[in-house]
């Protein structure tokens, strides 16, 4: 992994700034060829050979859908997507090395809180509708996207990636000031986020306009390479090239407007008919490819291109409020009790990996614990179980008290993998006395019986994307996501150790002191108080006809389409 030594990272002095010259060696060509682990394709399916070719659409298949057009509301993978497509971001996060680089913003700086960030934007940024991109409108994008507007229904979406938001100052039309209350180390990365209820820039038009009043996509208002044609809910979105488009990240090294003439987005649920539709050339490419798909696609001359999602891997987030995961022996037994070389070998293709920790490997401070809390250990399982008065019962599963031990899970099947990998994990842990009962369901469906997970369910199964060491605070600090329920009431946890620790992460630029951080961060939520339990490191993974080129995944393994090509031209 990269030590991510970035411009975001290397807090030498009280102000830190960046001028794009700085950067103009360090972007590496990958940038412009998909960020992507290739194979079964023969040449690299994010260059592709030649020069590309302009027109043509692509027909491109996902397993969500699109429930909305607003791309700051958005909260799957398809939305944020999509949403990618028709805004851009102040920055750009470069996937291979985390680097912080110029998008909208030229250049930056901050203070040495952490608590002010000033941005000097493009000056030749325009929104489809014509207005202007300027300090007014990260104003007003940034004071709705943090506080909503109830009056429009429109919800606070960014409140918990910009925790502490006071303001942002206009300082001139193309420079404005992002405040916050107290310090935030990761809002540069942020300022680039591209996963779910992203801070895309909309149009002021658009922003005045009611959540029911956004569902019409043609008033959904970006500056990004696509706009909106047609959206078909739970069907089809089809986006249209941006005429006039030319500021796509210069990390990508694209001039212009983006090459295709139109993308449609095409909701598959069915793996077999989405990699049936490929196979008959009805689809040019397709994400969410299934496991037993891959080689048989590669094999009939598709290119297969992955990146990991940068993040936390997918995991069990224990609720340590609710019995019997209350129980840190339950809690530790689990996470030793399963074995991961099998999930390995029998479930996750090279696309994937098991996890060894709570951060996937691609984010700055990721720790290995596959030789200590996360080892394979079912006798140590089982004696940890017996000190803590869990006998086994006639059918095999524990009881303490009277009282089975039965775990509920909740979780996702938006990702092929994770049904097949939390089976595994059950019989494993059957074997120890642990009786894990398996709810696998969509995304409304996870959404709403998340409302009452802190009531009803042991743990909550899913991953957060996020290339960002602060994505720990976010996802489990008491004071944020509090994805594991830490209250002053959780048995044999300490509710303010947990607060701290995490919120250090937030405290400095400086990458050692980040590494120290996140290294204690890990150690807290994985050994301390074995409060999460990594699974496999989730992919997204697309099959694509040979002549497609130049699909991007960025830092959060979304794809965007600027530099898309089909050497078919159709």
């Amino acid at each position: 992994m990269s030590d991510l030594r970035s411009s975001i990272e290397s807090a030498t002095s009280a102000r830190k700034k960046w001028r794009w010259p700085v950067i103009a060696f360090a972007v590496l060509l990958v940038a412009a060829i998909g960020f992507a682990a290739t194979r079964g394709g023969g040449a690299d399916a994010g260059a592709g050979d030649g020069e590309p070719v302009r027109g043509g659409t692509l027909q491109f298949a996902l397993i969500d859908y699109q429930r909305s057009p607003d791309p700051q509301w958005g909260t799957n993978y398809a939305e944020s997507l999509i949403g990618n497509n028709i805004t851009d971001k102040l920055t750009w996060q470069d996937p291979e090395t985390g680097e912080i680089t110029p998008w909208l913003a030229q250049s930056w700086e901050y203070n040495q809180d952490l608590t002010e960030f000033t941005f000097h934007l493009r000056r030749d940024v325009t929104f489809s509708d014509g207005s202007p991109f300027n300090a007014e409108v990260v104003k007003a994008n940034f004071d709705q996207y943090v506080h909503g507007d109830p009056n429009l229904g429109i919800l606070p979406n960014g409140a918990t990636l910009l925790p502490g938001y006071l303001e942002t100052r206009v300082v001139d039309e193309h420079t404005a000031v992002v405040r916050f209350a107290k310090p935030l180390a990761s809002f540069l990365q942020a300022s680039s986020f591209t996963a779910n209820a992203q801070p895309g820039f909309l149009s002021l038009s658009t922003l005045k306009l009611s959540a029911n009043q956004r569902t019409d996509p043609k008033k959904v208002i970006g500056t990004g390479p696509f706009v909106y044609e047609s959206w078909e809910p739970q069907a089809t979105t089809v986006l249209a090239k941006r005429s006039g488009y030319n500021w796509a990240p210069p990390a990508l090294h694209h001039q212009g407007e983006a090459y295709l003439d139109r993308i449609v987005f095409n909701t598959i649920p069915e793996a077999s008919v989405r990699t049936g539709s490929l196979a008959s050339g009805t689809l040019d490419a397709t994400l969410d490819v299934g496991t037993t798909d891959e080689k048989p696609l590669a094999d009939r001359g598709f290119q297969i291109i992955h990146r990991g999602v940068s993040g936390t891997s997918i995991r069990f987030d224990f609720n340590s409020s609710l019995f019997p995961t209350n129980d840190i022996a339950v809690r530790k037994a689990i996470q030793l009790g399963w074995d991961r070389q099998t999930v390995q070998r029998t479930i996750l293709t090279d696309s994937y990996s098991v996890a060894d920790s709570i951060l996937e490997p691609s984010v700055h401070g990721h720790v290995d614990y596959s030789g200590s809390a996360l080892r394979y250990d079912p006798e140590q399982a089982r004696r940890i179980l017996d000190a803590a008065g869990w006998v086994a019962g006639p059918d095999g599963i524990r009881v303490k008290d009277g009282k089975k031990l039965e775990v509920k899970l909740l979780g996702i099947n938006n990702l092929v993998v994770n049904k097949p990998a939390y089976e595994s994990i059950q019989q494993d842990l059957r074997k120890i006395g642990v009786d894990l009962q398996l709810t696998v369901v969509p995304i409304p469906d996870y959404t709403a019986q998340q409302a009452k997970a802190e009531t009803d369910w042991n743990i909550t199964a899913a991953n957060r994307s996020r290339n960002d060491p602060a994505v720990l605070n976010w996802q489990y600090s008491p004071q944020s996501g509090n994805g594991a329920y830490v209250t002053k009431d959780s048995t044999g946890v300490d509710v303010n150790d947990v607060t701290q620790v995490l919120g250090e992460l937030e405290t400095t630029l400086d990458p050692a002191l980040r590494a120290r951080y996140a290294k204690e961060a890990q150690d807290i939520l994985l050994d301390k108080y074995a409060l999460v339990n990594p699974v496999y490191n989730p992919a997204q993974v697309i099959a694509q006809a040979p002549y497609v080129h130049g699909i991007v995944f960025d830092a959060q393994s979304r794809n965007h389409f600027v530099n898309t090509w089909k050497s078919n031209g159709k």
